[in-house]
């Protein structure tokens, strides 16, 4: 077996990794030997008991392919057309921050926009480099992955119940999710519950793999979710299926959410659905009669366009009448970390100045995903938690608003962009656009590991070190209080680098302040973010060796113990405030998707299929590994799935080469054809690229990029977007499919023509962003009329405390400020903690102390001192007070009384002597030692010198024991 390799061969080591192509982080280990891994495999000890899908066995492919970038190219010809010069790294960061210098002097700090991928990269580094460079315009497309779902769940109840206690759980509805084929191991977990009584619910228009095992599964018509969370809403509380001491106790405007949902019946809801109205009740019933119960989430609810935020709300509410928020078996709300350093404390916002806040490019339309909905949030988190949630997913510029400045310089012109760990061309909507926007930005940076269009269109590419060369910790978006970690198994190869070191030394040589770099890898920064915590390891590796992960206890019920939810009212809001603070409905209002048959019934009837898209699909995640023949040969082309019937209907065979198209444009794809979705249904799977071709050859389709893309298909014109959190329409939308002919099957020059807005028909821009309407109007809000908030303050319209500027602590009717993280007290005045075992302030700062009239208070070998004073206790008579030090002390030795303990403390060494004869504690032998070395027992009796030297050798044989 010449091909086995030897993982106990001398030199061999093992490190803990962690798996990077999805977000399951499956542990991982990696055998080394002499700087090289020669062999990977599962961690058994870890959640995927020693499992890797075939993305992660093909880690070592990754590693080593011949079309990774190894080093820094600068592009030496016309844009596009492939020719670069390798240059040093240090000297490719040294001239790109000398041009985003340039283009800030010149056109403001704002100018300079950065794309982001999917949680494979440290992102705090990426937000701590933008916020001191001075630019809010951030963002990635995580815009259709919970990040609008997360908001619109803490508005209700001041935190996204996202982890799921399934152990415990009655009922799982997996809503628009499929682990059966997406999450390895999952699915067995699933399955194991439902054998032990657990139901499961799958709402998906396609007969999946997990809809396959469902107690109940409901097939509804792609982008009606919003229609049947509202019907199922509504059942619940007119069946009086929710939880009656819950919502008596701790809802506010329940009553007001039972007259706005009294009309969205499951009979209104079946035709919009394609469901009958008994499938919806039995699914309400279902939920809401086996309690405690989970609502798993899934990207669904953020890639419905305009619906989007609509559909999240009804499902948090559904959770919430249900009594399913942070109790056993049902929805955990972790809140942030507490006892260890979050995402956003890591990302230095405080460095963003309003001024430029003001200016990120969407805000003044999406508010719940950007800076006007992150405030509020944000500041409620901090008055309630005492630590809040990060700026970098959950406070974005709208990307697509950003690639549509771009190109038409509304509302102001973006120069430079810097794309890190995404493809835009193939995971944002209306790709043609994006395209357009990438080709024409003035100045263009692209970390990566492959060439892929948006690197063969930059000006600088940076290599990225890959998932074994660098270490991992998973903080879940920096929105919980758990963590995982692995080790990287080399350093980088070649000339690749880290994320965070290709943010760091960007923002050095940008001029950034050092002190704001401190760490030099990443390991250092980890080891930061963990010290906190104060377990027994003296560097990050320590911690992966030794621990791995972090839960806490597993605290639950957070909301009885802290008197309340975590919102501005301290009630689980049916009608939110912070959505009405920023013009939103504080209720869920029924609207369609971006495109359906019964709003637009002139599309449907030239587009009378409906188009779901946005699913991933294994091998692949997201645009990766298509690169690797192993991998491809898997699924070596794209396939769109469709029902038999239809098939049948447009004359479409298994494998035949079919245009699927939109008012957007058109793509092709082969024919899956298979029952497993409705008549009247195509399913297309995203991110398809050809990255064997050869790029430049056509740069109005570099790589195949737009020929068989789905965002081609997809639109991001404001009036399709969520007019909450810019979510824009992935699902339900509106095509027609026809088989590629003998005269029409290559893709052309035509088929690549963009517009703005995307659907029309003319080239070009024929309607300016700022000119787009959204899906819904603003409505007015007025905050009710308060009593000013004094100097140094402001109040809470939504319940009237007063809290400080700065902290948020609140101030309390005793006049004291009280720290929301720790429940204790402050001195208003000076900010100053209370420390309840001296009855002393304390300045955290400094560590000085001070009395209740705030004079200063000195310590000598920590014991308190009153000097220029008389002794405020009963001093034993062997020992004199010192009034000008202000301690009792035994003659003229320089030892400090302790009235607390009895003790005489040596202010030098810390060490304890007695207070009579001043002879020091010998706490090994529990032994007393006087000036000339004679040992004592603690009743004062002599000990014999060998019977003392006996008792010191057993004390040290015991301490080396240990």
């Amino acid at each position: 077996m010449g091909n086995e390799i030897d993982i106990h061969a001398p030199g061999v080591e093992m490190r803990k990794s962690l798996c990077y192509f999805c977000h399951a982080n499956c542990g991982v280990l990696a055998y080394v030997k002499d700087g090289e891994v020669i062999k990977i495999e599962g961690d058994p000890n870890y959640s995927n008991q020693g499992g890797l899908c075939c993305r992660g066995n093909s880690a070592l492919l990754h590693l080593n392919h011949p079309a990774r970038i190894n080093h820094a190219l600068k592009r030496v010809g016309k844009k596009g057309e492939g020719k670069w010069e390798k240059i040093p790294y240090d000297q490719a960061i040294a001239e790109v921050a000398e041009r985003l210098n340039q283009i800030k002097e010149e056109s403001g700090a704002e100018a300079v926009a950065s794309a982001g991928g999917t949680t494979r990269t440290d992102d705090w580094a990426r937000r701590r480099f933008m916020n001191q460079f001075g630019s809010p315009n951030g963002f990635h497309n995580a815009l259709l992955c919970w990040i609008p779902t997360f908001m619109a769940e803490t508005c209700v109840a001041g935190w996204s119940p996202f982890e799921t206690d399934l152990g415990s759980a009655k009922v799982v509805m997996l809503w628009g999710m499929n682990p059966g084929a997406s999450s390895l191991g999952a699915m067995r977990g699933y399955t194991d519950l439902q054998k032990a009584g657990m139901k499961i619910i799958v709402v998906d228009p396609r007969y999946s793999e997990t809809a396959s095992k469902a107690d109940l599964w409901l097939p509804l018509r792609p982008g009606s979710d919003s229609a049947l969370a509202l019907a199922m809403l509504r059942t619940i509380i007119y069946e009086g299926l929710y939880d009656f001491a819950f919502v008596r106790d701790w809802c506010q405007d329940f009553d007001a959410l039972k007259e706005h949902v009294r009309d969205y019946t499951p009979e209104w809801a079946a035709p919009l659905t394609w469901l009958t109205p008994d499938q919806i009740r039995a699914a309400a019933r279902m939920y809401a009669g086996n309690k405690p119960g989970c609502i798993q989430w899934g990207c669904t609810w953020d890639q419905l366009g305009t619906a989007s935020t609509t559909t999240s709300l009804t499902l948090a509410l559904m959770r919430a009448i249900c009594g399913n928020l942070d109790v056993p078996g049902g929805d955990g709300m972790p809140g942030p970390a507490l006892n260890f350093l979050t995402d956003e404390e890591m990302e230095a916002n405080e460095c963003l100045p309003e001024e430029q806040k003001a200016k990120q490019i969407g805000s003044n339309k999406f508010k719940l995903t950007s800076w006007p909905g992150y405030t509020l949030i944000s500041d409620n988190a901090k008055r309630t938690w005492g630590k809040t949630l990060p700026a970098e997913w959950f406070c974005e510029a709208h990307g697509p608003s950003v690639f549509k400045a771009i190109i038409t310089g509304d509302p102001y012109q973006i120069r430079g962009l810097i794309v890190n760990a995404t493809n835009p061309v193939n995971s944002y909507g209306d790709a043609k656009m994006t395209l357009e926007a990438l080709k024409k930005v003035e100045f263009l940076v692209t970390v990566e590991y492959w060439m892929t269009p948006t690197a063969l269109l930059s000006d600088y590419v940076f290599p990225a070190a890959g998932a074994l060369e660098r270490p991992t910790i998973v903080t879940h978006y920096g929105a919980t209080d758990s963590f995982l970690g692995g080790k990287r198994a080399i350093r980088p190869l070649y000339d690749r680098h880290t994320d965070m070191t290709f943010w760091r030394k960007l923002g050095l040589a940008c001029g950034q302040d050092p002190e704001m770099w401190p760490w030099e890898t990443e390991e250092e920064a980890y080891y930061h973010i963990l010290k906190p915590l104060g377990l027994a390891i003296e560097c990050y590796d320590d911690f992966v060796d030794n621990y791995r992960m972090y839960y806490p206890p597993l605290h639950q019920n957070k909301y009885v113990a802290n008197g309340g939810f975590w919102t501005p009212s301290g009630k689980v809001e049916c009608d939110s405030s912070i959505l009405r603070e920023l013009g939103y409905a504080g209720m869920p209002t029924y609207i369609g998707c971006s495109e359906n048959e019964i709003d637009d019934p002139e599309v449907a009837e030239k587009y009378p299929i409906v188009l779901t898209t946005g699913g991933g699909f294994m091998p692949y995640h997201h645009s990766e590994h298509f690169q690797m023949p192993s991998i491809r040969y898997l699924y070596p082309d794209p396939y769109f799935t469709l029902n038999p019937d239809l098939a049948d209907k447009l004359g479409i065979a298994e494998g035949d080469w079919c245009w699927i198209e939109t008012r957007r444009g058109r793509i092709k794809m082969r024919a899956n054809v298979s029952p497993e979705i409705h008549p009247n249904v195509v399913y297309c799977p995203r991110g398809w690229w050809f990255p064997e071709r050869d790029g430049s050859a056509d740069l109005n389709n570099p790589f195949g990029c737009l020929e068989s893309n789905t965002n081609v298909l997809t639109s991001v014109d404001d009036w399709d977007c969520d007019p909450m959190g810019g979510s824009w329409a992935n699902r339900g939308l509106l095509c027609r499919v026809y088989k590629c002919t003998e005269f029409d099957h290559e893709y052309r020059p035509a088929d690549a023509q963009w517009s703005i807005p995307g659907d029309s028909s003319e080239p070009g821009v024929t309607v300016m962003p700022s000119d787009q309407r959204l899906a819904r109007e603003k409505v007015p809000f007025e905050a009710p009329e308060m009593e000013p908030a004094p100097e140094g303050y402001y109040r809470v319209w939504q319940n009237g405390q007063l809290y400080q500027e700065g902290t948020h602590f609140r101030l309390d009717e005793s006049g004291w400020l009280v720290n929301p993280r720790t429940k204790g007290y402050h001195d208003a005045y000076t900010g100053w903690r209370y420390d309840p075992d001296s009855e002393l302030l304390v300045d955290d700062e400094t560590g000085t102390f001070y009395d209740m009239d705030r004079q200063e208070v000195n310590f000598v070998g920590g014991v308190r001192c009153y000097p220029g004073q008389g002794a405020p206790f009963e001093v034993p008579e062997q020992l004199t007070w010192n009034e000008e030090k202000g301690y009792a002390q035994l003659n003229e030795l320089p030892y400090v009384y302790d009235p607390a303990s009895g003790w005489l403390i040596d202010p030098d060494t810390g060490a304890y002597h007695e207070a009579y004869y001043g002879w020091l504690y010998d706490g090994a032998t529990d032994q007393l030692v006087s000036e000339d070395g004679t040992r004592y027992t603690m009743e004062y009796n002599p000990i014999e010198a060998e019977e003392a030297q006996a008792a010191a050798i057993g004390a040290a044989d015991e301490e080396e024991g240990a």
